[in-house]
């Protein structure tokens, strides 16, 4: 009976410890442990700078492969108001997106669409295309073959949007989430 006793209340006080561990650390996380709420997760030797990318910021140029096999780098598009989409073909709110993107591409001759795929994350590049060509997506598809860039953008959930103006600076809050044509329309009008 006392043995019985014992091991109760030893179980109780563990789970008192948890609970006060759980809530101590929830309130670390909350009062600047983490500055962003965000978890980064950076490849094994892999070097990237996770700084947050801010309005007012000039965002990081890259340099990644197209679907195409060509080469696209962000600094090449000053002077055009930039979406810089981040996606990945399992990603449902993705798909939803991007006829409106295609849309947005088509009407409007002063904004480019750069699409980002999270390639290190596809089972294949010819998965990419399949997806590509069923949409009939027709702007920039650039693959993200090592991470680097959805890291250094801090694109986890997916889709991830930064609007750029034409003097190549992010004018706009990230949008994270699918947008619709109508927004997608309110943004571009927005943007210098």
């Amino acid at each position: 009976m006392l043995i019985k006793r014992i091991t109760a209340i030893s179980i109780i006080v563990i789970l008192i410890g948890v609970i006060v561990y759980g809530t101590l650390a929830e309130e670390d996380t909350t009062e600047g442990g983490l500055d962003d709420g965000m978890i980064h997760i950076q490849p094994e030797g892999v070097d990237v700078d996770t700084t947050p990318i801010e309005v007012g910021d000039v965002p990081p140029n890259f340099q990644l492969k197209t679907l195409d096999g060509e080469t696209a780098q962000l600094q090449d598009y000053k002077g055009k108001k930039v979406f810089i989409n981040f996606w990945a073909t399992y990603c449902p709110p993705c798909r939803e997106e991007m006829p409106d993107l295609q849309k947005l591409h088509d009407e409007y001759d002063n904004v480019e669409v750069l699409a980002v795929n999270a390639a290190n994350l596809e089972t294949s590049e010819d998965k990419v295309s399949q997806f590509v060509d069923e949409l009939n997506l027709n702007f920039p598809i650039l693959l993200d073959e090592s991470g680097e860039v959805n890291l250094r953008y801090q694109a986890m959930a997916m889709p991830v949007t930064y609007f750029i103006n034409t003097e190549g600076v992010v004018q706009l809050p990230k949008r994270v989430g699918a947008m619709s044509y109508e927004q997608m329309e309110e943004i571009v009008e927005e943007l210098d």
